[in-house]
């Protein structure tokens, strides 16, 4: 980048403090758009006589070098404005360490969660009553959330093993379901049934050899045999006493197609259960996110893309419309490039601010336990462009999502 003198600065020049350090400089960002004389008091305060500029993304051009050489106003010795920011800043890094606990906190819920549906699967045939008993209290608690409060914010979540298992991908389709039934305006009841169903949906697959549920070119007797997944999974069920007909039914019709092309009973249109159809969407989602091979794994945006473009046939269209609209334009796990020209990946997206999510910066000179974390409503910064992983260096992927799964927690948020 050129460099330009710090006298030349006004409000649209955009300027680059990388050199400092993010610690060396009292800005929340490295670099950013001059928004005003206040920030370029501080500079001269912190006895910067240069600075790199880019002309590409500066709104406003440098004042010329002549009209740098006039004789200055009576400079303003005094500190306030440097010391203001530096408490701002100090501020903003309070907010930042919050957000990361709230984060840290979330994943340790979410591991508990993941601990009580292994609980439920591996119970579930020698000690159905009991499974059914915390099946029903691990549903219960997250549906109390979403329904006590206003509104709903979805977390990226990055758990601790590589290897999701059952388990997670219960808890993703269970949140991700019950996120859009909240959006649909689903009473209690129909949100337990639901929920509980997502958790129970594919607990046939304990049946099915993991080389069978791993291999994407199965046989036609293996595609059969995977198939089958869906009928154990009515099976392991029928010990639970009075589990509800729409509980079941997710269970049993989570793979029937909008078009007829499903099964195991080829249902077509509004035949199949709408709970059904609800945790059909989610489960593809998750699938596509994060299928056995992570090679393969769309990013949340081609995911989306996917489902509503090639795949639109096989899903109830409304429900899709507004699954897309609950995760947002920017779902959780999207890399996204940033209008001060670094790169992010979406942690946390609230339905009433999708433009506006919570952002994890990379910056290579910080290290990632101490990521920065920016919520793109405080900040004079927007989101240009979702970026596919393929398209980042590796290190940067491996910085922002060092696991490759993508989590999910949902919880309630007042406004």
């Amino acid at each position: 980048m050129p460099r330009i003198s710090v006298d030349r600065l006004r409000p649209g020049v955009f300027i680059s403090l990388v050199s400092l350090g993010w610690m060396g400089h009292p800005f929340l960002l490295n670099r950013f758009c001059v928004s005003s004389e206040k920030q370029i008091q501080a500079l001269r305060e912190m006895g910067i006589t240069e600075i790199e500029w880019d002309p590409a993304r500066s709104t406003a051009e440098p004042l010329p070098p002549r009209a740098a050489n006039l004789p200055a106003p009576e400079p303003d010795f005094g500190t306030a404005a440097l010391a203001g920011m530096q408490d701002e800043k100090r501020a903003r890094i309070e907010r930042v360490r919050e957000q990361r606990e709230g984060l840290a906190r979330r994943e340790r819920l979410f591991e508990q969660q993941a601990v009580a549906a292994g609980d439920v699967f591996r119970s579930l045939l020698s000690r159905p009553q009991d499974a059914q008993r915390q099946a029903n209290a691990l549903v219960g608690s997250l549906v109390e959330n979403l329904l006590g409060n206003d509104s709903m914010v979805i977390h990226l979540v990055n758990q601790k093993s590589r290897e999701g298992g059952l388990a997670f991908h219960a808890l993703n389709v269970m949140a991700l379901s019950l996120m859009l039934g909240k959006t649909l305006g689903l009473s209690e009841e129909e949100m337990r049934h639901l929920g509980l169903g997502a958790l129970l949906h594919d607990i046939g697959k304990q049946e099915i050899p993991p080389r069978i549920l791993r291999n994407a070119r199965r046989t036609g007797p293996e595609e059969d045999f995977y198939r089958a997944h869906v009928g154990y999974g009515i099976k392991a069920v029928s010990n639970m006493r009075d589990l509800p007909v729409p509980v079941r039914n997710v269970i049993a019709c989570h793979h029937e197609f909008f078009d007829g092309s499903g099964f195991p009973n080829r249902l077509a249109g509004e035949k199949i259960p709408r709970l059904a159809r609800i945790a059909a969407i989610a489960n593809r989602y998750d699938n596509l996110c994060n299928p056995f091979d992570l090679r393969e794994a769309k990013a949340p945006a081609e995911a989306l893309r996917q489902i509503f473009r090639a795949e639109s046939k096989h899903y109830d269209e409304q429900l899709v419309q507004l699954f897309i609209r609950t995760l947002g334009v920017y779902p959780p796990g999207t890399f996204v490039a940033l209008s001060n020209g670094g790169v992010g990946m979406v942690v946390e997206t609230n339905p009433a601010n999708l433009l506006h999510p919570l952002v994890m910066l990379h910056d290579p000179d910080i290290p990632r336990s101490e990521a920065m974390l920016v919520d793109l409503r405080d900040a004079d910064l927007k989101v240009e462009a979702a970026l596919s992983p393929a398209t980042l260096p590796v290190e940067t992927v491996e910085y922002l999502a060092p696991r490759g799964r993508l989590d999910y927690f949902v919880d309630g948020s007042r406004n």
